[in-house]
């Protein structure tokens, strides 16, 4: 596969009359056809893939958006919807004569209820808000992401999202109550229930959460909070190996009265590059192979501190640092928050987003790194993320010296060796990313055939023009 950062060859057939009626729907201020003005909505923010599009909708209501999509399904016409811009597979750029719909304008926060810890809001709010939103109201949204400062909850939602916190709090579709979601031919299904337990026959939320829009648009959803914790106990420590950091796991859950709210594994390699790039700072004098950083909210006072005299002990750590303030607690996931974006400077990365029972992820980080090293020898293995859910970002960084688009032209090989590894182990090539176009293909080799027809059942049910993100998630046939 050949990453590209230029359009892909389509043309662009649609009718002008037909995008001055899509126009008239939203007003012509809110929608974007001029190429300059479009690039913030066409361009990935790696620039790894840029879309194309004759028009860029931004509706603000659902109503707006229904009437988009009854003219979509009345005309052929296919729609990308798009949240925040921030996917990795991409899900959101559209091709051609797509139009892309952006939620962008749909920022309501329309309840915060501190009672039944819930929160209704539309498709369009930018995480961060939302977090800003439950603090406010001293409640915690357990959602928190890497990209929260632009992603939005539509799109959060659609791609099922993960994070930081899923060990406390789950993904996406745990802590989502109610959804409303715009149809392909603009029906409305409007389910904004703040219910804990609503038992009334098939859970039409989890269908939409995580499809990516190829079944409907969320405009709106109804979320969960949980009390503000009062205090957080954050911790830096090298360990000596993957296998010493899930001890350390198990051990620290007991410790915090199973209080952990993150635990994030991190190679001495990628640690380097966020300090030589990015500035973050490294609190442990000593050199590690593996670091940990984990979190505790509301554990006993003394707690973490008397976990980690045992975990010393038991040489599961060689050093750690307890963060004293709130200065230092962000200072402290700077360094996490930094592994991403510090790799583009060591050239190509290809990356792979995927999961393994947290007790087998030591096998599978020793066993996927081989492989990688028999496929190409000196390529630079970054392997880091959500140890307490079993959740790894095992990236590639290119060879040093190596040409870059050279590089990225074998990342179906690199796929392929990563793949294995994980399905051996009973794991997911997709933990929180999604499938996108970026993973479509690889989906009849990882789903059965008995799958794959109940999954085209149900698109085509709900979409049976195959106008919702087409050649997302399901391969085009």
């Amino acid at each position: 596969m050949t990453v590209c950062a230029a359009p892909l060859p389509q043309e662009n057939n649609m009718q002008q009359s037909l995008v001055e009626k899509f126009i008239a729907l939203v007003g012509t201020k809110n929608a974007i056809t001029d190429k300059e003005t479009q690039v913030p909505y066409l361009r990935e923010w790696r620039d790894m893939w840029r879309g194309e599009t004759p028009v860029v909708l931004r509706p603000a209501s659902t109503a707006e958006v229904s009437a988009i999509m009854k003219l979509a399904h009345e005309t052929d016409t296919k729609i990308v919807p798009q949240s925040g811009n921030t996917g990795l597979v991409n899900g959101q750029l559209p091709q051609g004569d797509e139009v892309l719909l952006s939620l962008d304008r749909m920022t309501r926060i329309i309840e915060v209820n501190a009672a039944d810890n819930s929160m209704t809001v539309e498709g369009g709010c930018i995480l961060q808000n939302l977090q800003a939103a439950a603090d406010g109201a001293d409640r915690q949204l357990g959602l928190s992401i890497a990209s929260e400062g632009s992603c939005r909850i539509g799109g959060n939602l659609s791609t099922n999202a993960g994070g930081l916190n899923v060990l406390a709090f789950g993904v996406a579709r745990e802590q989502c109550l109610g959804l409303e979601v715009v149809l392909a031919d603009g029906r409305v299904w409007q389910s904004l229930k703040a219910l804990r337990k609503d038992n009334t026959g098939y859970d039409l939320r989890d269908l939409f959460i995580g499809a990516e829009g190829t079944l409907g648009i969320i405009t709106a959803a109804v979320l969960k909070l949980y009390p503000k914790p009062k205090r957080h106990d954050t911790v830096l420590c090298a360990v000596p190996s993957p296998e010493a950091a899930l001890h350390l796991l198990n051990l620290m859950k007991g410790e915090s009265g199973n209080r952990l709210i993150a635990f994030e594994l991190m190679p001495a390699i990628g640690l380097g590059f966020a300090v030589k790039y990015l500035n973050a700072v490294n609190p442990l004098a000593e050199p590690s192979p593996w670091y940990v950083l984990f979190e505790a909210a509301d554990a006993n006072p003394g707690a973490i501190e008397e976990g980690l005299g045992k975990a010393l002990e038991q040489g599961l750590i060689t050093d750690a640092a307890l963060a004293q303030n709130e200065t230092q607690r962000k200072s402290f996931w700077n360094v996490r928050e930094c592994l991403s974006e510090s790799q583009k400077f060591e050239g190509g990365s290809i990356k792979h987003d995927v999961s393994v029972p947290v007790s087998k992820l030591p096998d599978f980080i020793a066993a996927a790194t081989t492989a990688v090293n028999k496929f190409m020898p000196a390529a630079r293995v970054v392997c880091f993320g959500h140890m307490g859910d079993g959740n790894m970002h095992f990236n590639v960084t290119q060879p040093v010296g190596m040409d870059k688009q050279e590089y990225l032209d074998h990342w179906r090989g690199m796929n392929e060796v990563v793949f294995a590894e994980v399905l051996k182990r009973g794991g997911s090539i997709s933990a929180e990313h999604g499938i996108g176009r970026l993973k479509a293909v690889d989906m009849p080799h990882i789903k059965t055939p008995l799958e794959l027809e109940l999954m085209r059942g149900i698109k085509n049910l709900l979409d049976p023009k195959g106008i919702l993100n087409p050649g997302r998630v399901l391969p085009l046939e």
